[in-house]
C-alpha cells in the first residue's frame, strides 16, 4: 500500500514548494491538490458534505501552478490534481498544462478529473450541469489526442478542432495516468471508458466502496483490462486499510489541513505515523 496526502493549496498555508519536501521527507509516494477557480457568491448549490461550504474552497491556488512548485523541490514524489474540473478548462491548454507539468518534473505527474457539483461555477465557464459527463469524457479524448499524437485532431460534440502541433510530449508514455473522481451510479461505466484508475472518496462505512471496488474490478476484467484505485480521505484505522488493500486498493490519501505550518506539520507526523504503523505490521 502507498500513502498520499492532499491539501487545498490556499494563500493562507504552507506553499506548495514548502510543503512538499516536507512530505517526500515523510515516506509519502504523492501529494494532490483539488480545483475550485472560484465560488460564486450566490451559493444556491449545497455543499456536498453539509453545512456552509469553507472558505479554504475560494483561496485555492491554480492546481498546476501549485504542482509545478511542489515538482520543482522534490526529486521523487508524485504530483497531481485530486481533482482537475475538465469541464471547466479548455482541453487544447490543459493538455499543454499537464504535459508541461509532467516534462518539468520528470514523469511525476497523476492527472485526477472529474466533472465537478457546483452548478453555477460551472455555468460561469459555460458548461451545462447536464452534459458535464459528456464534457469531461470528449475534452479527456482530445488531451489525449493531443499527449499521443504529432498532429493531433478531433471532432465530437463538444470540442472540434482540425489538426494542430503542441508540444512538449508527457514524460510518461503514453500520458500520465487518468484518476477519475465521483461515486454515481455510472462511476465504474466511465472509469472503464476513459480513465486508468478510480479516485472515490471513502465514507465511514467501508463495505459500500468495497462492494463498487470488486465491481469495477470484474467488469474491468471482462473488458481485458486492469483498473488501480486510489482512496482519498481513507481510514487511518489498520482494520480499514487493510480492507482497502484486500480489495485492490493500491494507494490512501489522507488530506491536510490548510492552515498554518504548525498545525500542518502535526498532521504530517500523525499521518506518518499512521503509515508507518501499518507498513511494520
Amino acid at each position: 500500500m502507498d500513502f498520499g496526502l492532499a491539501i487545498f493549496p490556499t494563500d493562507r498555508t504552507v506553499p506548495p514548494d514548502v510543503l512538499a519536501p516536507m512530505v517526500e521527507e515523510r515516506g509519502f509516494d504523492s501529494l494532490l491538490f483539488p480545483e475550485h477557480t472560484h465560488i460564486p457568491t450566490s451559493r444556491v448549490t449545497p455543499y456536498p458534505a453539509g453545512g456552509d461550504l469553507p472558505e479554504d474552497y475560494w483561496h485555492t491556488m491554480d492546481p498546476f501552478v501549485a504542482c509545478t512548485a511542489a515538482a520543482a523541490t522534490t526529486s521523487r514524489l508524485l504530483v497531481g490534481t485530486g481533482v482537475c474540473l475538465v469541464i471547466e478548462r479548455d482541453p487544447i491548454t490543459t493538455a499543454k498544462e499537464v504535459a508541461s507539468v509532467d516534462h518539468i518534473s520528470g514523469g511525476r505527474f497523476l492527472f485526477g478529473v472529474g466533472a465537478g457539483w457546483n452548478v453555477e461555477e460551472m455555468a460561469n465557464h459555460g458548461t451545462d450541469a447536464r452534459q458535464r459527463f459528456g464534457v469531461l469524457h470528449e475534452r479527456i479524448e482530445a488531451m489525449r489526442a493531443i499527449w499521443t499524437q504529432d498532429a493531433a485532431e478531433f471532432h465530437g460534440r463538444y470540442v472540434d478542432f482540425d489538426p494542430l502541433w503542441s508540444w512538449p510530449k508527457p514524460a510518461q508514455r503514453p500520458h500520465p495516468p487518468i484518476l477519475l473522481g465521483g461515486s454515481g451510479p455510472r462511476v465504474a461505466e466511465r472509469v472503464l471508458a476513459y480513465a486508468d484508475e478510480w479516485l472515490p472518496n471513502a465514507g465511514r462505512n467501508l463495505e459500500p466502496l468495497i462492494e463498487r471496488i470488486a465491481d469495477l474490478r470484474r467488469r474491468a476484467r471482462e473488458a481485458g483490462r486492469t483498473v488501480a484505485v486510489t482512496v482519498q480521505l481513507a481510514p487511518t484505522e489498520p482494520a480499514g486499510i487493510a480492507a482497502l488493500e484486500r480489495a485492490g486498493v493500491h494507494r490512501c490519501v489522507w488530506y491536510l489541513p490548510p492552515r498554518s505550518r504548525d498545525r500542518v506539520e502535526r498532521a504530517l507526523d500523525r499521518y506518518a505515523a499512521v503509515a508507518e504503523t501499518y507498513r511494520n505490521g
